[in-house]
């Protein structure tokens, strides 16, 4: 297996041609997952409250989910800065930080193509 094999993430629907698209889009496909890897990428390292405050309207639940889903995943990895207090940093892994192109590629698709609602 080469090193670069052993480096893909295993998916059920491998060898169709529509898996990679699907697959991606279960990863990103949460709501706070992209927001999250935009705010790694532009803001970097972040501990848990930071992150939280950076992403606006994300329960501490939802954040502590999405963030333990995308650690799973191999795109963000946790740091313990302290014992006294506990305190841990969130950053992206190389492969997180390769999701920059496909993130800033939603941003500007959705500057373009969408408008809050009339009635806002």
């Amino acid at each position: 297996m080469s090193e670069r094999t052993a480096d893909r993430l295993e998916v059920w629907c491998a060898g169709e041609d529509w898996c990679p698209i699907t697959s991606t889009a279960t990863i990103l496909g949460r709501k706070w997952h992209p927001v999250i890897i935009h705010r790694l990428l532009t803001q970097g390292p972040q501990g848990f409250n930071a992150l939280k405050d950076a992403v606006d309207g994300i329960s501490s639940k939802v954040l502590s989910d999405s963030l333990e889903d995308l650690e799973e995943h191999g795109l963000v990895e946790r740091e313990i800065v302290s014992e006294k207090p506990f305190r841990v940093e969130y950053s992206l892994t190389e492969r997180g930080r390769s999701l920059e192109p496909v993130i800033t590629a939603m941003a500007e698709w959705g500057q373009e193509y969408l408008t809050a609602p009339a009635d806002a």
